[in-house]
């Protein structure tokens, strides 16, 4: 009875991670409809916050009601102004006053400063946190691992062989060449970011992986030895994963609604790397909880970079619903009739007059 605990422990844990999703989903605001226009009912043009360049009652560039296409700081690949875009050096360092140093070529060099620093950052951190996990661990890591191999069933066993495929090296760097190749030509601006983004997480991933296993050399349990301190499928599932929906969730949602379904599918897929590790026994437990951990220090580097070099996500204002819609329209109606009394009103004074 208790190796279909184990079984059950998989369905459970995606159920309450959806429903927390959803939940949370549910109660994030949702984005303002759109002022009623002459033009008849509809949806806002995007927008971000009225402080933020683009932003809520700001139109963007080459709308009607812009008039003439406003300087956008973030149009070749600078930031924006404000926010997190003071952490980057300032004229001092990089500055566009440079004629040989182009827009992208300023981002390029800020994502390259910023990927250095997250990788010696992680794998400081990773340092510190690994002598008290090979010393420490072994009492909860041995335990754990007997249990769990005793009580496994074969038949959910391959099924979850198959599943743990997702975290595997090969498979995360096709995922996130085929993710930088789509967002490169969705990406309405700054199209070079996304690819760029990706190649440098794989490549700050697999070198401070690779020093990180040379400092500590753990073996893995003893039916997979080479699974070393921190565990790889974790770390690669979080990492590219969360630049991923990042990326996505900038550019086509940018609402808190969407960050928590968001964030809701990235546990999602951490939950299903982990489970499938440890119910294999490809990696101790304290090693799995390490790369999840890993994972999350490599991302923040480069969710920095991305907002530091695009700026401020866009937020798109949701769909307006099925019932909003007629009472939009009466609206509308409304308001053309009456400009058309007034006009006809004031056309019928001046007949007066003469």
């Amino acid at each position: 009875m208790r190796r279909y605990l184990m079984v059950a422990l998989w369905p459970a844990g995606l159920a309450t991670i959806a429903a927390a999703a959803v939940v949370a989903a549910r109660r994030a605001p949702a984005a303002p409809a759109r002022p009623l226009s002459d033009d008849g009912p509809g949806l806002a043009d995007p927008a971000v916050p009225a402080d933020e360049p683009g932003g809520f009652g700001v139109p963007l560039p080459g709308t009607a009601a812009s008039g003439a296409p406003p300087a956008d700081p973030r149009a070749n690949g600078t930031p924006a102004p404000g926010g997190l875009a003071a952490v980057v050096p300032g004229p001092g360092w990089f500055s566009d006053a440079d004629p040989d140093l182009p827009g992208w070529r300023l981002g390029a060099l800020q994502l390259a400063a910023i990927s250095l620093a997250g990788g010696v950052l992680a794998y400081r951190v990773m340092e510190l946190v690994g002598g008290p996990v090979l010393k420490h661990g072994p009492r909860i890591d041995v335990p754990v691992e007997r249990w769990t191999r005793a009580h496994q069933v074969p038949a959910w066993a391959s099924v979850v062989d198959r599943l743990n495929k997702v975290g595997s090296s090969w498979t995360t760097w096709a995922a996130a060449g085929t993710a930088g190749a789509c967002l490169s030509t969705s990406w309405s601006r700054q199209k070079w970011l996304p690819p760029s983004v990706l190649a440098s997480a794989i490549t700050v991933d697999k070198l401070t992986t690779l020093a990180l296993r040379r400092r500590f050399g753990r073996l893995g349990p003893p039916g997979s030895p080479n699974g070393t301190y921190p565990a790889g499928g974790p770390d690669r599932v979080v990492l590219f994963s969360g630049l991923i929906a990042n990326m996505l969730w900038r550019e086509y949602s940018g609402t808190r609604r969407g960050k928590a379904l968001a964030l809701g599918v990235l546990g999602g897929l951490a939950f299903n790397m982990s489970y499938c590790r440890e119910y294999l026994s490809k990696h101790w437990l304290t090693d799995i909880l390490s790369g999840l951990f890993y994972g999350a220090i490599l991302y923040a580097p480069f969710a920095l970079a991305i907002r530091v070099i695009a700026g401020p996500p866009v937020r798109r204002p949701a769909e307006p619903s099925v019932l909003a819609i007629p009472v939009q329209r009466a609206r509308w109606q409304e308001t053309r009739t009456n400009g058309a009394s007034a006009r006809a009103m004031t056309a019928a004074r001046r007949r007066e007059t003469r």
